[in-house]
């Protein structure tokens, strides 16, 4: 029965990402910042987001956006089985690593939490698939070659799905989109550090709708 479960939240996780298919991929240096930045990603369109564990502030700050009913909080950055365990227990709904990591991965499922896990190369996404993953973050996804890269890769490993991060942004978001194999993308723009640092909150609401609205067109094509 934990099986079948694990496979509904994993199931219920995609199914929250690719809704919008933008995820944007929060670093919050004070979890002070975590509410006011939930209420401006909700305003602007958005129902998931990726803290990252890249600060003293990410476990607090996944603590506090988890209680939102209305928000899929998941932990990013993820490069222990420690973390992993930490993620959980403050809420994290899903995790993100920057890599692959066999042991990374193994705890992500021993605690029933989906993992999207960080590839590069074709054999890092056989590992995935070795692992029983389906869904892989390409990162960092321009410097890698891009949309042309993933096309290239989506050929022979034709049920994975990509969420491309790095170097996305409102320019180029709707290319990555317009592909059948991109579940979503990842992006810092709309929660920039600057406007963070500065709380200048509707302005992130504003970028999030921005964003939101950009990937609509590709979505009902």
């Amino acid at each position: 029965m934990t099986g079948v479960q694990n496979d509904e939240q994993k199931h219920a996780v995609v199914a929250a990402v690719g809704a919008a298919r933008i995820l944007p991929v929060v670093v919050l240096d004070a979890a002070r910042d975590a509410a006011p930045l939930a209420d401006a990603l909700v305003r602007g369109g958005l129902r998931s987001a990726e803290v990252t564990f890249r600060t003293d502030a990410a476990a607090e700050a996944i603590r506090v956006m988890s209680e939102r009913p209305d928000l899929l909080v998941g932990a990013g950055t993820v490069l222990t089985p420690d973390q992993v365990d930490r993620a959980v227990e403050v809420g994290a709904r899903f995790v993100v690593t920057p890599g692959f990591s066999p042991q990374v991965v193994a705890r992500c499922q021993e605690r029933g939490v989906p993992v999207f896990p960080g590839v590069a190369t074709g054999t890092e996404i056989q590992m995935a698939l070795d692992a029983g993953l389906d869904t892989v973050k390409f990162f960092p996804a321009e410097q890698l070659g891009g949309v042309g890269m993933i096309k290239a890769l989506a050929a022979p490993f034709r049920s994975v799905r990509f969420i491309p991060t790095g170097g996305v942004n409102t320019g180029n978001l709707a290319d990555y989109l317009a592909l059948p194999a991109v579940l979503a993308v990842g992006g810092t723009w709309m929660v920039a550090p600057d406007l963070i640092a500065a709380g200048r909150w509707d302005e992130v609401a504003a970028r999030t709708a921005a964003a939101v609205e950009a990937a609509r067109p590709t979505v009902e094509a």
